[in-house]
């Protein structure tokens, strides 16, 4: 599905216009913004580019060549940040001339920024900026505050574009699932949103079922019931693997076994 999405950021317009002003108003909130982008994946494939403003065309198309902390948040899962971005011996092979086409702006370039995200259970997009300084404790903040608006944003536009409404209510019945688990994970752990995603991506890989499943076995585990769901969402039943995986995942949290 990651094809419909570079699909519909190619020939929907209006699309187009929301990713390139969404950058757009990231680069207003952060003093000393020189580019910024967006680009998606989905399991084995590569990264794409989707988005882009300023320098961040240029600086991506080197960061996907050379590696670069976009390649690496992608990777991991978690933010990643640079006072440095050229030189920085995470990735020796990025420096100011493999970027094409640069000039002043790339010359200008000192920190940058990565945050990940995700729309579904394998689609991951990474929220990055360059920036003419080193990035502070505001920055990934300002990339967090864009990140859900992101999200459902990817969310609308693959399943419209695919024209199937249905793929459209799972996909938000899915995300009210994870977000409700995350919750839960993160405050027991008191780890950040992306680091709770991982810790879910990771059991469900772990325990062989589905990410959505887990999220919901989860947080009956913990409310003795189901969660609750908007009306026009489809309810998501968890099997037994599901709630014996989140029994387990609690258990490792709490020390506490069932």
């Amino acid at each position: 599905m990651t094809e419909t999405l570079m699909n519909a950021a190619d020939r929907w317009r209006p699309l187009s216009e929301l990713l390139q002003a969404l950058l757009e108003r990231i680069s207003g909130e952060l003093p000393g913004w020189l580019g910024a982008g967006l680009t998606i994946s989905r399991g084995e494939r590569p990264l794409r580019v989707l988005a882009t403003a300023g320098v961040g065309e240029q600086v991506l198309a080197a960061q996907l060549a050379h590696g670069g902390p976009v390649p690496v948040a992608n990777a991991t899962g978690e933010p990643v940040t640079t006072d440095r971005l050229f030189g920085d011996e995470r990735w020796p092979a990025l420096t100011r001339e493999t970027v094409f086409d640069s000039g002043p702006a790339v010359a200008a370039i000192r920190g940058a920024a990565a945050l990940p995200g995700f729309w579904d259970e394998d689609g991951i997009f990474v929220l990055s900026v360059s920036l003419d300084r080193a990035p502070d404790a505001d920055t990934l903040g300002v990339l967090r505050r864009y990140a859900k608006l992101t999200e459902m944003t990817l969310v609308v536009a693959e399943t419209a574009t695919a024209g199937d409404p249905d793929q459209m209510l799972d996909l938000l019945a899915s995300r009210a699932a994870i977000e409700q688990a995350k919750g839960a994970i993160m405050a027991v752990r008191r780890c950040s949103p992306e680091e709770a995603w991982q810790t879910l991506r990771r059991a469900s890989q772990e325990f062989n079922v589905k990410v959505r499943e887990l999220a919901v076995a989860l947080v009956e585990h913990l409310g003795g019931r189901r969660p609750a769901s908007p009306d026009a969402l489809r309810e998501i039943r968890p099997g037994a693997p599901a709630h014996r995986a989140a029994e387990r995942l609690w258990s490792a949290f709490t020390g506490v076994s069932s």
